[in-house]
């Protein structure tokens, strides 16, 4: 009765699995197979090696697995391989459990003998019916399972899984595409191509489809596994054009090739594709009727053996942003419609990511356009001073730097940085920079100006925090930090202050850095209503001083690379700020920074006239005639001479009468005349609208006529009243001593 059992469950497996059942002697050779896989269990095949009738790629690694079952270390369990079958092309996957086949009586843990020793026939051989803990095995008993399919299908959600997670994190054009090129390269294609519309990596609106034949699309991303299918990888054609060899890793240091850009031959899949927006698969032969058209693809599928082609629109509300094109090569299963819907919902994803990037690309170039239109547009030379700046593109759009020419042959030297990127930055920054030059008119010290900005700041703050709760500019947060100093060549001191940013570089003509320890005040836009506080630094004629924003600032030792570098002998201001740029460490992020450079310098002595004068009646007469003399020395025009001995002449009366000592007079000449009359009392004279009978009140009143500029700055010790008078064309000179040459 049992031996009728047995035979009844080996009929039963042999003839009804629904797995292929395949039973081998110790050499791993076919004894039996049921008909699960039509072919293998033919006569033919019975006598030949597990691995020869499956056609394993990797025959070696699996006879020496199935020869650890025989050798008694245990079964072997849905171990997958890969093979072909004769009756079903394409490579297959086979999931693969070995048992060891004992003899009735012999231990299954026994490693039995050795089925490669010699004389190892099998069962049934003559002399070896062996039997109990001695006896060999008789063979293995295997289950093969066809799971082609099912990983097949795996392979696809792990791809879809892959675009899903890393498609989408990046608003760069070009770091979408390779995330998108990595998902599916090499699990889902073995080669791969993205093209996005030219115009589209510029921040421009995508054309509506169909897409006219002349666009210009440029490859963002391409990609191809080593080994495709069973073919080893094609080199890469010279031909850029026809090089699709994978795009180095933007974060990795390697030069990376120009990108192709082509125009879309006519009558193929890719203009078809761009045209109705369909995806399209394609089988390749090397006689497909379409590559005549098309050289450059001919070329590329001949090299690199592809037989398998998807085609799928990047394409977004109608719009048609680029081309996806996948192929599969050698050995490789060609594609099918589940491929292709996969395709299609990974290029879909794709683009939304290239269109959101798209979006920010336009922001930004709107962005960097205003700001370029907020800063100066020009060099401007100053009295006194060199100066040279350097503005870094990045994604921050708030960095500002300003030379300002003030009274008396000063320069206010600004650099500043609104946090953030986007246009709503660069309004910031430009509200910001014309406050600043609106208060350096006023000669206000440096610690004013930035308290006054910070006045500004705050209403600029309240009138975001006001906006609609729907509006999301009102969500986002406001800072910023400025530097604001003002050099002065006479007494070659330089003020300055700071509002939540980092104090200013100083290296004297020596090379050797200067210690300057400016109090830090707190940021434009922040709770913090500490004071600001100054710091005032003497120069050596030919000192350099470095403004510049936080983001030059990285890395150790960050200050004393900046200083090493400026402190460099034998360059001009501008190669000296490159300098400094390439001194950069390598992960320096690009957000943009700006750096501005000042070399100071002196006032030519045969330019500048100064007296001191007794606080006395006579102190206007006498201011008159000595201005007279020395302007006509300087040879200007009678004119300018009469008009600035009645300036001179109001100045110095009024602060006679209302001044104290010491009574000083100064005249300037640069492309301006400035005439400055300081006196010890700080309170400030106020221009009067005089009546027809009023015998006074009229000196400013005529001052503010003949000079185009007028005012008055405090000091601790008193006042200066100046003014500012236009010369005649060809009449001003330059008043500033040159730094000293580089060495």
């Amino acid at each position: 009765m049992p031996d009728q059992w047995d035979e009844a469950v080996l009929a039963t497996l042999f003839t009804q699995s629904g797995v292929g059942l395949v039973v081998l002697d110790p050499q791993l050779r076919l004894v039996r197979a049921n008909a699960h896989f039509e072919g293998v269990a033919t006569k033919e095949y019975i006598g030949r090696r597990f691995t020869d009738a499956f056609r394993l790629d990797d025959p070696e690694g699996s006879e020496e697995l199935l020869k650890q079952v025989l050798a008694g270390r245990g079964p072997v369990r849905d171990h997958l391989v890969s093979g072909r079958l004769r009756t079903i092309p394409g490579d297959r996957q086979f999931q693969v459990s070995a048992y060891r086949l004992d003899a009735p009586g012999g231990d299954p843990d026994d490693p039995g003998g050795d089925p490669d020793a010699p004389g190892g026939d099998g069962p049934g051989a003559p002399g070896q019916g062996h039997h109990g803990a001695d006896a060999p095995a008789l063979g293995l008993v295997t289950t093969v399972v066809d799971v082609t399919d099912r990983e097949r299908a795996r392979a696809r959600e792990t791809a879809l899984t892959a675009v899903r997670d890393t498609v989408g994190g990046s608003l760069d054009t070009a770091a979408t595409c390779r995330a998108l090129i990595d998902a599916l390269v090499p699990g889902f294609a073995d080669l791969a191509a993205v093209e996005v519309v030219d115009d589209v990596l510029r921040g421009v609106d995508p054309p509506v489809g169909p897409l006219p034949p002349d666009t210009p699309l440029r490859r963002a991303a391409s990609g191809r596994c080593d080994t495709p299918g069973d073919k080893p990888q094609a080199q890469p054609d010279p031909d850029p054009d026809l090089d699709l060899a994978p795009d180095p890793d933007p974060r990795e240091d390697r030069p990376r090739p120009a990108a192709v850009t082509r125009r879309l031959p006519l009558r193929t899949p890719f203009a078809l594709t761009a045209a109705d927006l369909r995806p399209r698969l394609v089988p390749l032969t090397p006689d497909t009727p379409w590559l005549d058209a098309d050289a450059h693809a001919a070329h590329a599928v001949a090299e690199s053996g592809a037989h398998s082609l998807i085609v799928v629109p990047l394409s977004l509300r109608g719009a048609v942003l680029g081309l996806v094109s996948l192929y599969r090569c050698g050995a490789a299963e060609p594609f099918d419609e589940d491929d292709v819907t996969l395709a299609v919902a990974a290029a879909t994803r794709a683009a939304l990511a290239i269109d959101n990037a798209r979006r920010f690309e336009r922001e930004h170039v709107i962005a960097s356009t205003v700001q370029r239109r907020l800063l100066p547009q020009a060099a401007r030379e100053q009295a006194a001073v060199e100066t040279a700046h350097v503005l870094l593109p990045g994604r921050d759009s708030g960095c500002w730097y300003d030379t300002i020419a003030l009274a008396g042959a000063r320069t206010a030297l600004v650099v500043g940085r609104v946090e953030g990127e986007g246009l709503q930055t660069a309004i910031v920054m430009g509200q910001l920079r014309t406050v600043i030059q609106a208060l350096a008119d006023l000669d206000l010290e440096p610690e004013e100006v930035l308290a006054r900005l910070k006045d500004t700041a705050d209403r600029l703050a309240e009138e975001r925090d006001s906006l609609p709760p729907a509006d999301a500019l009102q969500r986002e947060p406001l800072s910023a930090g400025c530097l604001y100093g003002v050099y002065d060549p006479f007494a070659r001191t330089c003020t300055v202050a700071r509002a939540g940013h980092p104090a200013p570089i100083v290296v004297g003509p020596d090379g050797r850095a200067v210690p300057f320890d400016v109090p830090e005040g707190p940021g434009l836009f922040s709770d913090d209503s500490a004071l600001f506080a100054p710091a005032v630094v003497t120069l050596d004629v030919g000192s350099l001083l470095a403004f510049c924003t936080a983001d030059l600032l990285t890395g150790d030792r960050a200050a004393e690379r900046i200083a090493e570098t400026l402190s460099r002998p034998g360059r001009t201001l501008r190669q000296a700020g490159d300098d400094v740029v390439y001194a950069l460490p390598a992960d320096t992020r690009a957000g943009g920074a700006a750096l501005l450079l000042a070399r100071t310098g002196t006032v030519s002595d045969h330019k500048v006239a100064t007296w001191d004068l007794s606080q006395e009646r006579r102190a206007p007469a006498t201011a008159r005639a000595l201005v007279r003399d020395r302007l006509q020395e300087w040879g200007l025009d009678e004119d300018t001479v009469e008009a600035s001995q009645l300036i001179v002449s109001e100045l110095v009366t009024n602060a006679v009468r209302y001044g104290t000592p010491p009574l000083r007079l100064r005249v300037l000449l640069d492309s301006t005349l400035t005439c400055e009359v300081h006196d010890g009392s700080p309170a400030s004279p106020h221009l009067r609208h005089a009546r027809t009978v009023d015998e006074g009140g009229r000196g400013l009143f005529i001052v503010s006529r003949l000079a185009s500029h007028w005012g008055a700055r405090h000091g601790p010790d008193g006042k200066v009243l100046w003014t500012e008078q236009e010369l005649p064309s060809g009449e001003s000179e330059g008043t500033t001593t040159a730094p000293p040459p580089p060495a």
